[in-house]
């Protein structure tokens, strides 16, 4: 034979001789609700620190910090009127960006999207920040992934867990 040959059949026998060990028992750990706390701080610490890599790259952001985790940032404001609230039905357009750039959905220029304020399954951060604004203005808006679409994405163009980059404008309200 030769030696490669050889070496080769060593080395399989010895490999799998080894494989036919005993098998160790794993301990099948059960999953508690302070797991569940801990990995959602993990992620949220994780979120937190790619939104200020984010902001510090971009720093004519300067955009307020709610209680929630929202950022916003109403960089262009329109005539005096009141602040939209919950129950109002919002006619916005919106475009969607993660924090990498890429467009995940956009409303068409000619049309707008329509909801109840606090009433729909829009993303939770985009019916806070609309509370802050006043037909015609204009914001840009961070939402972790827990103001957006959460642990699952939307499973179409939201990946799981992505922060969202949002360009919000409040065109009327009813």
């Amino acid at each position: 034979m030769k030696p490669s040959i050889a070496f080769f059949l060593i080395f399989s026998t010895i490999l799998l001789s080894a494989c036919r060990g005993e098998k160790k028992k794993v301990e099948k750990s059960e999953w508690s609700d302070n797991h569940s706390v801990d990995y959602n701080q993990e992620i949220n610490e994780r979120e937190q620190i790619q939104i200020k890599l984010f902001l510090a790259h971009y720093t004519y952001l300067k955009m307020t910090l709610t209680d929630s985790g929202l950022r916003y940032m109403i960089y262009k404001q329109g005539p005096a009127g009141a602040l939209a609230k919950s129950g109002q039905t919002a006619n916005i357009r919106v475009k969607v960006e993660t924090l990498d750039g890429i467009v995940r959905y956009e409303t068409e220029a000619d049309k707008t999207e329509s909801f109840a304020i606090d009433k729909s399954e829009k993303e939770s951060g985009i019916h806070e920040a609309l509370k802050y604004m006043k037909v015609g203005d204009r914001a840009k808006l961070i939402l972790p992934s827990y103001l957006g679409h959460g642990l699952l994405g939307d499973r179409q163009t939201i990946p799981p867990q992505a922060i969202l980059y949002i360009d919000l404008e409040l065109i009327s309200l009813k």
